[in-house]
């Protein structure tokens, strides 16, 4: 049973990057919300590889609201010699300033389970869901999240833990530098 569980979520998987593919503009009316999870965390993969080629920790977001991308981020602590600017930060930085009630229609995506700064983040403007691309390589306050109201979907992509653990064992030294260790 499990074994055909892993196997749909899979083909999935494929499916969505098959079908999102010939929609580049983003068009999600019409697919299911797990194909909309795959594409929107692939477009999120996509800021994380842009981090890693700049020199930074590869860790990439992104902002929907109503099917929409509407801000996009990635770790930029190193490029811009930052404390805070995670992935999420980074995102929530570029949507700009929106209303309560907007934060409230979102979901943010991001290939790492979110830290406490970022956590705190969503939690301050109440953005209802959270989609992450694994929680594996490091794991941020799930539990604490839900307990406030926060719902947490963990689509566990192996492309998302081989790019962390990848990295992880390349620079150990600016990955605890990262997480406050």
């Amino acid at each position: 049973m499990k074994k055909n569980k892993a196997l749909r979520a899979k083909s999935t998987e494929y499916r969505a990057e098959f079908l999102h593919s010939l929609h580049p503009c983003g068009k999600t009316a019409g697919y299911s919300a797990m194909e909309n999870n795959f594409y929107f965390m692939n477009e999120a993969i996509k800021e994380a590889r842009k981090g890693l080629g700049e020199g930074g920790i590869p860790i990439g977001s992104v902002l929907v609201k109503n099917g929409k991308i509407i801000g996009r981020g990635h770790n930029r602590r190193v490029q811009k010699k930052s404390a805070i600017l995670h992935a999420e930060m980074d995102c929530l930085e570029n949507a700009g300033r929106l209303k309560a009630r907007d934060y409230k229609k979102c979901v943010i995506y991001s290939t790492l389970s979110p830290c406490d700064m970022c956590t705190g983040a969503i939690l301050l403007y109440k953005i209802p869901k959270v989609i992450i691309g694994e929680n594996k390589t490091f794991k941020g306050p799930e539990a604490y999240s839900k307990k406030r109201g926060i719902k947490i979907v963990n689509l566990d992509m192996r492309e998302c833990r081989n790019i962390m653990s990848d990295f992880i064992l390349k620079k150990p030294e600016l990955w605890n530098e990262d997480i406050g260790v």
